[in-house]
């Protein structure tokens, strides 16, 4: 079988990119969700193109049905979409040739692996499973295919075709010696003879993922590949595809695993959080973002806070570490604080307005005044319904809580406190932050004391908790005039 350039109509792809063009892909499988390794290598791949003006592309390698988990394919449309990572050709935006999903093109693949087979890269193996498992181990006692297929005359591969006997399409490793060079890693160089070789094409059509992969790769013009350390020891066997067929190698990005601990990589299973998972619990993707393009690179400096057009500027891959990235929970919290506070209030409140109805059912409160206590003092929205628990309901507390060394508070004192606050609170002509904070520091001014000796056995008395998202006088003023009061006789009450 005969087959020219011409006869591959997706090779009409080359003549459409420009020369010197900078293009890069995202290449995701539905196999399961979104992890912040997979978001990492999507940032980082449009970061590269974005950083040099080029094209970013979002491919789907659906090629595994056997692994494919039904709606995966959304979650990624949808990280990619609520990230800001917007591609240039892909399954949703269209284009001269798309949409690039795989199984889509499986006819593409078939040619490629016949042309590959004419150009002596690729052999037909009519071998079934229990022939390969009899073949010798390698000395790490992994099974090797012996290659016994690639001898077979052209006679006998007719023969067998001609009696319709299923067969795989096998790479042919050639001896001697493949070496590349990583942009993060070096100089790596493997002796060919403990490659494998490996399935292209499957007896049901479908192309291996490394097959697909290097086909697209080159059809798409890819010119950087980012992907994970763990194929390093794959890229070897892609780069002599890539010679077989005499087309140009891309240039390489393996960025180092990110970690749950020093000893694991992050996992579903182990109740690590996926970018969904992660919205849930109250992070912004901003934030999520930033956090991520830290974990591997560094920019260089004590910058931390950077927008994702501030990356695109900021971003070198000579900042990407060969070490392994540990995910700190903690400093994702640090980052996602940050972000709420540079927000506008309204933007806040905004956001925050769910969190709030769900802390607190009174629908008269002012959610505006709630959003801006709750915002200098919040690390995830997820944290705001328990931090407004009191609101609705003054819960049960002890009165050990009036108790407070350093502002040198005693039950005896707040006693003393809460009776001559009370009718300071009863005589407020309208009840607004301003007045509320006037009468309280203008009660404090006359009884010659120190702030705390008043306000924290006020904020016990009306709030039923030693933390707040707010101090007494924005919990007074949230609460409205006639619950304050309440709250403050019931604590002179519990004191007496």
């Amino acid at each position: 079988m005969n087959i020219s350039k011409a006869d591959i109509w997706f090779d009409e792809m080359e003549k459409r990119i420009p020369r010197g063009e900078v293009r890069t892909r995202f290449a995701p499988s539905p196999t399961g969700y979104m992890h912040v390794g997979n978001l990492r290598t999507a940032l980082y791949t449009y970061l590269i193109a974005r950083k040099h003006g080029g094209k970013f592309i979002l491919r789907i390698e659906d090629t595994d049905q056997e692994r494919y988990i039904e709606g995966a394919t959304d979650v990624i449309y949808s990280t990619m979409k609520g990230c800001g990572l917007a591609h240039d050709e892909g399954p949703d935006v269209g284009g001269p040739v798309g949409p690039y999903i795989q199984t889509e093109r499986r006819e593409i693949y078939g040619k490629y692996a016949e042309l590959l087979i004419q150009k002596g890269g690729a052999y037909r193996c009519f071998c079934g499973r229990g022939d390969t498992e009899e073949s010798p181990s390698d000395d790490k006692g992994i099974n090797k295919y012996d290659g016994r297929c690639s001898r077979l005359s052209e006679s006998e591969i007719e023969r067998r075709l001609a009696e319709g006997c299923p067969y795989v399409i096998r790479q042919k490793i050639p001896a001697g010696t493949t070496s590349f060079t990583d942009m993060v890693f070096g100089e790596i160089s493997v002796e060919n003879d403990t490659l494998d070789d490996n399935v292209l094409i499957k007896s049901d059509g479908l192309p291996t993922y490394n097959f697909a992969n290097v086909i697209d790769d080159h059809l798409m013009g890819i010119t950087h590949v980012v992907r994970g350390s763990e194929y390093l020891s794959s890229t070897p066997k892609y780069n002599l595809l890539y010679k077989a067929f005499g087309w140009d190698v891309p240039n390489y990005i393996h960025c180092p695993p990110v970690m749950r601990d020093a000893q694991n990589k992050m996992s579903k299973r182990h109740g690590d959080p996926s970018y969904e998972d992660l919205l849930e619990l109250g992070y912004l993707s901003d934030a999520i973002l930033n956090y991520v393009a830290l974990l591997g690179w560094s920019p260089g400096g004590e910058r931390e806070i950077y927008r994702l057009n501030e990356l695109v500027e900021a971003f070198d891959i000579g900042g990407i570490s060969k070490s392994p990235a540990i995910f700190d929970i903690v400093k994702l919290n640090y980052f996602n604080s940050e972000y709420i506070r540079s927000m506008s209030l309204e933007d806040f409140h905004a956001l925050a307005l769910p969190y709030i109805r769900e802390g607190v059912k009174n629908p008269d409160i002012d959610t505006v005044a709630v959003a801006e206590i709750l915002q200098q003092r919040c690390e995830k929205l997820s944290d705001i319904p328990e931090k407004l628990d009191f609101l609705d309901k003054l819960p049960e507390y002890d009165t050990a809580l009036f108790v407070h060394k350093k502002s040198k508070t005693d039950e005896a004192v707040s006693l003393e406190m809460l009776k001559a606050v009370l009718p300071v609170l009863e005589g407020i002509d309208g009840w607004t932050q301003e007045n509320v904070r006037n009468a309280l520091f203008g009660l404090i001014e006359r009884l010659g004391i120190k702030n705390a000796l008043l306000l924290w056995p006020l904020r016990i008395a009306i709030a039923g908790k030693t933390v707040t998202p707010g101090g007494a006088v924005e919990i007074c003023y949230i609460l409205g005039r006639d619950e304050t009061i309440e709250r403050v006789r019931h604590g002179i009450k519990k004191l007496t």
